[in-house]
């Protein structure tokens, strides 16, 4: 089995609740879009709700880095897409975009790093097999992908260059 690069997420409609008194979408909102972006990515790497139930493991959120590029309004349609970063036996790391699904700009970046663990003793817990295997199989398959423009940037106020 191969995979799209990057792989589509699915798309979402900027909803009238997720606006703020800015008339834009509300930051919070964009943690929210991209959160039920990956839920819809991970149902499709039957790594989500039902394999939570059935395995009694998940995935957990370490660190994200999202980054606010173009503002999106109500009733905007957004489109969103996955590229696997980087894995191990027990991490994810991993790169959304949101675009504006109908002019096409890039709305919000969020990079992740996320932890495989097991729910009952809380603790990471290496991937069954056919997991590792199909996230091996998605690097491979964006490995031939340009890395994301913004990807492990840090958070910094840039100096003025001395006149």
């Amino acid at each position: 089995m191969s995979f799209e690069a990057p792989l589509d997420c699915g798309q979402a409609v900027v909803l009238p609740e997720w606006i703020d008194y800015n008339g834009h979408m509300n930051v919070a909102y964009y943690v929210l879009a991209f959160d039920q972006a990956l839920d819809r990515v991970f149902d499709r790497f039957d790594c989500g709700k039902d394999y939570v139930a059935r395995s009694n493991h998940s995935f957990f959120v370490l660190e994200a880095h999202v980054r606010y590029l173009q503002e999106v309004t109500q009733g905007d349609p957004l489109a969103f897409t996955f590229q696997l970063i980087d894995h191990d036996a027990k991490r994810l790391h991993y790169f959304v975009e949101m675009r504006h699904a109908e002019l096409g700009f890039l709305a919000a970046t969020s990079e992740q790093v996320a932890l495989h663990v097991d729910l009952e003793d809380r603790r990471s817990a290496a991937m069954p097999p056919q997991q590792q295997a199909l996230f091996a199989q998605i690097a491979e398959d964006h490995g031939a992908l340009p890395l994301p423009d913004g990807l492990g940037r840090n958070i910094r106020l840039r100096k003025p260059a001395a006149a």
